[in-house]
């Protein structure tokens, strides 16, 4: 069965590439473009792993990780924030909210494949 990733940003170029890079891969991708959508894919959807931009309208980053990560339902669900803010105070703030990792953008397509590559591997050996 193919991973199922949640893509969430509100850059409409981001969403698609992303989106596209994931799908070439053989995952199953779900799309939002800001944080209420995100949270009611997320519960609707349990996806492996969400790749979650942190400025966003409605809901930004911080606050949707904060949501998954408080349900012992969606806890296990691997996030990792993108962003354009590479500030050392930011990843510590994605961090400290529940992030698995923190990505700047511009990202490499092959950075991306590997690191999913890597946490669906990690995911099954649990």
């Amino acid at each position: 069965m193919p991973e199922r990733i949640l893509v969430v940003d509100d850059e409409p170029f981001i969403l698609r590439s992303l989106s596209f890079v994931l799908r070439t891969q053989g995952h199953e991708v779900l799309e939002a473009k800001n944080g209420q959508e995100a949270i009611a894919l997320i519960q609707e959807n349990k996806p492996d792993l969400v790749f979650l931009d942190v400025m966003m309208p409605l809901m930004n980053g911080y606050e949707v990780c904060r949501h998954i990560k408080s349900d012992p339902g969606l806890s296990d669900i691997h996030v990792i924030m993108l962003t354009a803010k590479g500030q050392e105070s930011d990843r510590v703030k994605g961090l400290a909210v529940g992030a698995d990792e923190y990505m700047t953008k511009p990202f490499s397509p092959s950075k991306i494949i590997q690191r999913v590559k890597d946490v669906m591997a990690e995911r099954a050996a649990r």
